[in-house]
């Protein structure tokens, strides 16, 4: 029988583990290679609900509004639908007589209408898309072992910097602030993400502003596409003497 020395037992037994670290190392490797093979054209129909609520002013001027919305999305070879129901046409239309008789007529569907129109709903329809297009943009921090909904996974942490800007709105800002996290599984697949942005600076000299916008989202895989099933979205700001927040969720259900 070959016998080995304790020496080299040691080096070998450094030697596995420093290979089987590197295999797992690189989660931004790991996370792209699963963007890439998620952006799959299968058909998809699935319905998404989206409840929104947002608060402006203060005191006795403070105006608060709530929203809801529900409509069915089918995405295929014919390209992007969103179809809305009967019931959804006719508060629509009930809300905008009411809205004209009465200017302070409340608009729950109405409010909630952005949300579900086709520009929006395409990030969770094609989320690998839009989640590739922020890491273009971001800056890799670290990866650390971590755990999402109970189950294994590993946390990668970014910055972003002030790209994610137009150059027309860069110009007014005096400081930035802005972290994307995202949680993968073992193969790189994402199973969330959060993004974070805080922006404050001055325009027109006298007017000062100060704006953050929060995003979550939670992922799974449908056939050969990554959708996001959930997302939240929590914005705040102030300026010229007013003040405001606001809160968006949208929940994606896959119907067969």
């Amino acid at each position: 029988m070959l016998q080995v020395c304790p020496w080299a037992k040691t080096a070998l037994l450094i030697s596995v583990l420093v290979i089987g670290n590197h295999a797992h190392a690189d989660g931004v490797s790991d996370l792209k290679s699963a963007l890439a093979r998620l952006q799959g054209q299968s058909p998809l129909k699935a319905q998404v609900e989206a409840k929104t609520w947002s608060r402006q002013g203060d005191g006795k001027e403070t105006d608060e509004t709530q929203g809801a919305a529900t409509v069915t999305v089918e995405d295929g070879a014919r390209g992007l639908s969103v179809l809305y129901s009967k019931d959804m046409l006719a508060k629509l239309e009930a809300e905008e007589r009411n809205k004209e008789r009465d200017a302070k007529a409340k608009t729950p569907t109405l409010s909630a209408l952005s949300e579900v129109n086709s520009s929006s709903l395409r990030p969770m329809l094609s989320a690998a898309n839009s989640l590739s297009r922020s890491l273009d943009k971001a800056i890799f921090k670290a990866e650390k072992p971590d755990a999402y909904n109970g189950k294994p996974a590993r946390h990668l942490s970014f910055d972003l910097t002030l790209d994610k800007l137009s150059e027309k709105d860069r110009k007014y800002v005096k400081k930035f602030e802005g972290a994307l996290d995202v949680w993968i599984a073992e193969d790189g697949t994402p199973v969330a993400s959060r993004s974070s942005q805080t922006v404050s600076g001055r325009a027109y000299v006298v007017v000062s502003f100060e704006f953050k916008n929060e995003e979550d989202h939670v992922y799974s895989v449908v056939g050969d596409r990554l959708v996001s099933t959930k997302k939240e979205s929590r914005t705040s700001g102030s300026g010229m003497g007013e003040k405001g927040e606001g809160r968006a969720v949208k929940t994606l259900q896959v119907l067969s």
